[in-house]
């Protein structure tokens, strides 16, 4: 036997003899900078193949090692109809996916104002994330090495169908922007290179140089390179080759179970930080065989997620009583083999020969008792496909293992449930896993952090998190900026200022400190330390677009709109798509009285996101005011369509319908304004303006009267309410009015003041 397995690792250093020599000339270590555990790093994984041929040709035919691809024609148009079209009610969009020059597309447009196609959109997809047995969602890589999920996706249920990504049915669905975070690509795909500046928590994720296609052998495995090294060394030994690389097998159950939890255990994908990953740690630096805790730690709701999610098998498989009863004896390999799947008939063959290896005796007995039928196919009532919650449009097997299988139709269609502020879980957050950490005060520091992270127990983790801060008095700069976006979320914004500040002087050169800190100074409204700190932000990350667009808002504040505009310019350079910096463009230019330079930027910023509605409405303003009433009512209508209490959009579209006279509609949403924001002083003056315009002065007077009580040094109002009761013939009680108004620091105001005080006779 000793000299069979001689002859196999002489067979193996050969076959890998030429591969290392390929390592040595085509890899390049990856870019994490947190150290792995073991000195190896990651390779090309196809380099697998040459010694382990079999198992990489069926591991190739899993949903793993399909999980993420440059596109084709058969995983993007090859199953569609030519040109299909699918149409969002939600958002009045159409979409469609096509090939052009060898190369695939997702387009959006709408139908405008003049009934032609508007606000069309197309982005490349350069890689397709989904195996395609559930779904497929698309990608497009930005310039600067983002990548943005596409809005479209394909799902597998009933042969395959066209509808939005999870979180897109709705109106204001996310467009063209949601970015594929690094837990995304953590769970989706192998190891990627990324920068070292972009590692740190809360920085933009942006991936370079290598990008593997799939999870390939070393996420189960760990990095290859030592393993390749040893293959091609001669008279290496067998035991010498196994200790070069993870076998999962050979671990214990608790890290064998984890090298699936990494990517399985998400305890829900709403509003809680499901996990949260260790300061200390990069992004893709976990290694199969090091305690998962070590990485990263999951957290769960007090009673529990009582929702069915996409990517919680593991958890809906540790509440199962199999699970719980079966002393480690059950995991996910004893049903799964990793290197291949059962297919046809066989896969229920084989799930029954996995059930029966515990239960034979019992089935046995209760079909004999007639209390069972005599079918042996176990997975279809007791781990039914059923329709996930969070992807409404995705049917997958539920692991959580039961005895009777729930009496409703689990395939029934269900409607995607926006998240709201009322729906969150608001609570304590738990640990979930591991279920004990060591009494020591990180672990302590962690479990407060995630009662603010997300702010589902804001109030008592911000307590809890600032006095475990105060008595520990931790190095990592993370724990503070933690605190200061809980104060922030919290209303104190001071005491959040101050906290970003120190977090800076315990790292100068951290970019997300800086931001964040230049973000609140200008909240504060201390411009000119603000612009300082965003300066020094973008000195480390130059390609940041929403630091440039915050710049060039802190530029506004201070006057200085040349300023200003360039920095929105160098915004929209390093993001072509960020309709935000467009937006502020385009006010910039309307307040200088440029209404023509002003109109392109608006209508860009809407075809990027036709539900923005500030754009809408400052496009609609725009078209008022040179008299394009009919247009601009079309997206006075959509602003306030999309965005119901967005007040400045209903006061604006009020002052278009008085322009044209159209005093009752203008009413109507001045009135629909103030029962949202009662305390409204502009709208309370422009109502009474607009009562003035039909005759019901007296009524007028209430309004501005109203005004007046809430903000007693409101020129306008003040100034109004002397002409309604001069109006009125009440000179005696409109000349106090008039004064006040003369008063004003606004120079029409006071000018107008002064010629109603003299046409009453009146000196000031």
């Amino acid at each position: 036997m000793r000299n069979r397995w001689l002859l196999i690792a002489t067979i193996v250093c050969g076959l890998c003899a030429g591969l290392f020599r390929y390592l040595q000339t085509h890899s390049a270590p990856s870019s994490e900078s947190k150290a792995a555990p073991q000195a190896a790093h990651y390779i090309d994984s196809s380099l697998c193949a040459g010694c382990h041929a079999s198992i990489w040709a069926t591991y190739r035919r899993t949903g793993m090692a399909r999980s993420f691809y440059r596109p084709t024609a058969e995983t993007t148009v090859g199953f569609t109809t030519k040109n299909p079209t699918y149409y969002h009610k939600a958002s009045d969009s159409y979409f469609t996916v096509f090939e052009r020059d060898g190369r695939f597309y997702q387009q959006r447009y709408q139908i405008g104002f003049d009934g032609k196609q508007t606000n069309t959109l197309e982005k490349e997809i350069h890689f397709v994330m989904g195996s395609g047995n559930h779904v497929r969602a698309y990608l497009s890589r930005t310039g600067r090495g983002t990548y943005v999920e596409l809005p479209l996706a394909w799902y597998a249920e009933n042969g395959g169908y066209w509808a939005m990504n999870a979180g897109y049915d709705r109106p204001d669905y996310p467009g063209f922007q949601r970015n594929i975070t690094y837990g995304c690509m953590f769970c989706h795909n192998g190891i990627p290179d990324i920068p070292s500046g972009n590692q740190e928590t809360g920085a933009e994720p942006v991936f370079t140089g290598r990008m593997p296609e799939g999870i390939d052998c070393q996420r189960c495995h760990g990095p290859g390179s030592r393993h390749v090294e040893e293959a091609a060394r001669p008279g290496v030994s067998i035991e010498q080759l196994r200790k070069s690389i993870v076998n999962p097998a050979r671990l214990s159950p608790a890290r064998e179970m984890e090298v699936c939890l990494q990517c399985h255990l998400q305890t829900t994908s709403s509003r809680l930080p499901s996990s949260i990953l260790r300061y200390d740690r990069a992004p893709f630096s976990y290694r199969p065989g090091e305690p998962l805790a070590d990485f990263s730690l999951q957290f769960d709701r007090a009673s529990g997620n009582p929702r069915f999610e996409i990517a919680g098998a593991a958890y809906r498989l540790r509440q199962s009583l199999c699970f719980q009863k079966s002393g480690d004896a059950l995991h996910c390999t004893t049903c799964h083999n990793p290197h291949d799947v059962p297919r046809g008939e066989g896969a229920a063959e084989h799930y029954r020969r996995v059930c029966e290896g515990c239960h034979a005796a019992a089935l046995k007995s209760v079909v004999a008792s007639g209390k069972h039928t005599d079918s042996r196919e176990c997975i279809s009532c007791h781990m039914p496909k059923r329709r996930t919650d969070d992807a409404v449009h995705v049917v997958m097997t539920d692991h959580y293992i039961q005895r009777q299988k729930p009496a409703r139709d689990l395939l029934a269609s269900i409607a995607e449930q926006a998240e709201t502020q009322s729906t969150t879980y608001q609570g304590e957050v738990i640990l979930y896993y591991p279920p004990k950490l060591p009494e020591v005060p990180e672990s302590e520091l962690y479990r407060d952090i995630a009662q603010v992270s997300q702010n589902n127990n804001l109030k008592e983790g911000t307590a809890r998190l600032a006095a475990a801060i105060d008595r520990y008095k931790p190095e990592r700069m993370e724990y503070y900026l933690q605190l200061a976006d809980a104060w922030e979320s919290s209303d104190q914004p001071g005491k959040a200022l101050s906290l970003y500040d120190y977090a800076v002087h315990r790292k100068p050169d951290s970019f997300v400190a800086l931001r964040k800190l230049g973000f609140g100074l200008r909240s504060a409204g201390q411009f000119g330390r603000a612009a300082d700190t965003l300066k020094q932000a973008l000195a480390r990350a130059p390609q940041d677009a929403s630091t440039w667009h915050e710049l060039g808002l802190t530029y506004l504040n201070l006057g200085l709109k040349s300023d200003a505009a360039a920095s929105f310019q160098k915004a929209i350079e390093f993001d072509p798509d960020m309709a935000e910096a467009y937006n502020s463009l385009g006010g910039m230019r309307l307040e200088s009285r440029d209404p023509q330079a002003a109109e392109a930027p608006f209508r860009e910023a809407i075809r990027l996101q036709p539900d923005y509605a500030e754009a809408h409405s400052n496009l609609g303003n725009l078209l008022s005011s040179v008299g394009r009433f009919d247009e601009s009512k079309y997206h006075f209508e959509l602003a306030t369509r999309l965005k119901p209490d967005y007040s400045a959009a209903r006061f604006n579209y009020a002052i278009a319908l008085a322009r044209v006279k159209r005093f009752g509609e203008a009413q109507h949403q001045v009135e629909t304004l103030l029962q949202s924001s009662p305390s409204n002083v502009e709208a309370l003056d422009l109502l009474g303006s607009l009562l003035v315009a039909t005759g019901e002065i007296r009524a007028a007077v209430d309004r501005y009267q109203a005004a007046i009580r809430i903000r007693p040094d409101f020129a306008r109002a003040q100034l109004d309410l002397g002409a309604a009761l001069a109006d009125l013939r009440d000179v005696a009680g409109a000349l106090p009015h008039i004064r006040a108004a003369a008063g004003s620091t606004d120079p029409a105001i006071k000018q107008e003041a002064l010629q109603m005080l003299q046409q009453l006779g009146q000196t000031r």
